[in-house]
Parts: C-alpha cells; structure tokens; sequence
C-alpha cells in the first residue's frame, strides 16, 4: 500500500489512524520537502490543514 493511498484512506475514515499512518505522512513530509529543497517553485507548497490534524492525531495515539 502506498503512502498517499494510506493518508488518503485515513483522512476518508476508511482505515484507522495509527502508526502506518503517522510513517506514512512522515514519508510525504520527506519527500515534500525534498522537493522545496531541489526548486524553488514548490517553496509554497504545504500540506492542507486535514492532513495536518491527521499527522497530530496519528502522533497523539501512536505516543499515548
């Protein structure tokens, strides 16, 4: 399962937020920023604010 179709499974409810989740958002987060790093036309570029909640969830049940 690829880590966009596990963020996206998660933010539509279809598939719990764990710990698959929480890597999978950090892979993103890695390779966005990557990106920013390489142009600078990606500077802008951010995850939406869904994801974001999703990331803070996920790292809320994965530590407690």
């Amino acid at each position: 399962m690829d880590n966009l179709r596990i963020v996206n499974e998660s933010l539509a409810g279809e598939r719990p937020v764990d710990e698959q989740t929480q890597a999978a958002v950090a892979i993103l987060a890695e390779r966005l920023q990557r990106l920013q790093q390489s142009s600078s036309l990606f500077a802008k570029i951010a995850f939406s604010p869904h994801v974001d909640r999703l990331q803070q969830q996920a790292q809320a049940l994965v530590m407690g």
